[in-house]
């Protein structure tokens, strides 16, 4: 009976382990593509400004990005560009480049790795990103994050 509990709770906790994120990319149309974790993710932070907000620590969206240095290598480049993040289980949120250099809601776009000074939990992934100006909390909250990808729509 003991044996038959065990190999059921490792069947159920195996699934939720392998979401879990230990690092992120960024990609796409920038011109420095970057794989991050924690570490890397806490020296940009340290580098450029460590957010606190809401109980979540980590880096704003806006200075990874610079960070990757995105390309402005097209007529109105930037007015066409938008990021995608993707968590591991698939689950995306949208940002235009516009919303993210251009509005308040920018400055509130936090890729984190820390709630309340503690690392985030496997519930969250070591990487999250989460939308804090949104007015409907949840609905760009990837947790898991895994890919930041920068997109241009076509002319």
């Amino acid at each position: 009976m003991r044996l038959w509990l065990a190999a059921l709770m490792l069947a159920v906790a195996l699934p939720a382990l392998a979401q879990v994120s230990m690092r992120v990319r960024v990609t796409g149309e920038v011109q420095r593509e970057l794989t991050l974790g924690v570490e890397e993710l806490r020296t940009i932070a340290l580098r450029r400004a460590f957010v606190k907000e809401r109980g979540y620590g980590g880096v704003r969206l806006v200075d990874l990005l610079q960070e990757a240095d995105i390309r402005q290598d097209a007529r109105h480049a930037l007015r066409r560009t938008y990021v995608v993040a993707t968590a591991t289980d698939g689950f995306q949120a949208v940002f235009s480049w516009g919303e993210l250099f251009n509005t308040p809601i920018g400055p509130g776009v936090i890729v984190a790795f820390e709630r309340d000074g503690a690392p985030l939990r496997d519930g969250e992934g070591r990487v999250t990103l989460i939308s804090l100006a949104d007015e409907r909390p949840g609905t760009r909250h990837v947790k898991w994050l895994q890919h930041i990808e920068v997109r241009r729509v076509a002319e």
